[in-house]
């Protein structure tokens, strides 16, 4: 089997790089897809996964992942105050615990109790500072639950020379890693620091299987990155790899999972969604629902930026 490594955004370089160092080896996806989303959790210049991304309204970090080889290996985190790498928290969730999904203190409590050492500064300077900028312009936000605080739709940083230009510092972006090793085996993996300045307690669709990430060995996997609530209420990699399951192209599933939320929903500017879908003998494509979304895909003879093959909406 042709391994492949598939990530998110212009900072998909960054998850592709460390990933197929492990594939490169003859490693697992799942160790592929763990260092993948690991090394960007790790980079401050990616505001909005792991380490100095954009807190929520009361100013603190709250971090998110899943990772998934199949419907009965599974495990995902959700409101981690206190760890970095998330991702390496749900993979212990998953390998180490009866349950899928750990939130909040108790999550932050069994990563300690399994040997992490929790972060004292999760913010850094810099983003403590565009904190307390954005909490000055947006007073009503701080005591208004119903404030509806919406950021701008990424365009790889917004400028013409697109991913040339990139410094990931749009905060409204999760890394999604898919990948497949020398033996045919696939996994994905999903982090993020969620919707920026969110509700304390919000959690979005990045550490719920079926909706950020799903992954079916016998037929492939798929992950979203964007405005999460558009994907929770429509089960969107579930659905994207169901209908691959009954016989749909990677193109076509992803596209009619986008499909449905412009049929299902008052889509505004500010919204954007993309699909990466696999199958499991290594066909992808991927769609988005606006321009500037792009894919970093890595195999033993390519290793670029790419374009998504669709985008519905101008």
């Amino acid at each position: 089997m042709t391994p492949i490594v598939l990530s998110t955004w212009s900072f998909g370089s960054i998850a592709n790089n460390a990933a197929w160092s492990v594939l490169r080896e003859q490693g697992s996806s799942l160790d592929a897809v763990e260092a993948g989303a690991r090394a960007v959790e790790a980079d401050p210049t990616v505001n909005s996964v792991g380490y100095a991304s954009t807190p929520d309204r009361s100013g603190r970090l709250s971090l998110d992942a899943s990772i998934m080889q199949s419907p009965s290996q599974c495990g995902a985190v959700a409101a981690v105050r206190r760890h970095v790498h998330v991702i390496s928290i749900a993979r212990m969730v998953m390998e180490r615990t009866p349950h899928v999904m750990l939130a909040g203190e108790g999550a932050d409590a069994f990563a300690e109790s399994q040997g992490m050492t929790p972060v004292a500064d999760m913010l850094g300077d810099d983003m403590r500072r565009k904190y307390e900028a954005w909490r000055t312009a947006h007073p009503e936000a701080i005591n208004d639950p119903g404030y509806a605080y919406r950021p701008k739709a990424n365009r790889e940083e917004r400028t013409p020379g697109g991913r040339a230009a990139a410094v990931h510092d749009q905060p409204d972006d999760t890394v999604g890693v898919l990948a497949i090793d020398h033996r045919g085996v696939m996994a994905g993996a999903c982090s993020t620091s969620g919707w920026p300045y969110k509700l304390p307690g919000r959690v979005g669709d990045s550490p719920t299987i079926g909706h950020g990430l799903y992954v079916h060995p016998k037929v492939g996997a798929a992950v979203a990155t964007g405005s999460g609530e558009l994907v929770m209420g429509l089960c969107s990699t579930f659905h994207a790899v169901d209908l691959m399951r009954r016989g749909a192209s990677p193109a076509d599933a992803a596209i009619e999972v986008l499909q449905q939320m412009v049929d299902n929903y008052d889509l505004k500017p500010q919204h954007q969604l993309a699909v990466i879908t696999l199958t499991k003998t290594g066909e992808w494509s991927t769609a988005c629902l606006r321009p500037g979304f792009s894919v970093a895909v890595t195999t033993p003879d390519r290793n670029e930026q790419t374009d998504p093959t669709t985008v519905l909406l101008a």
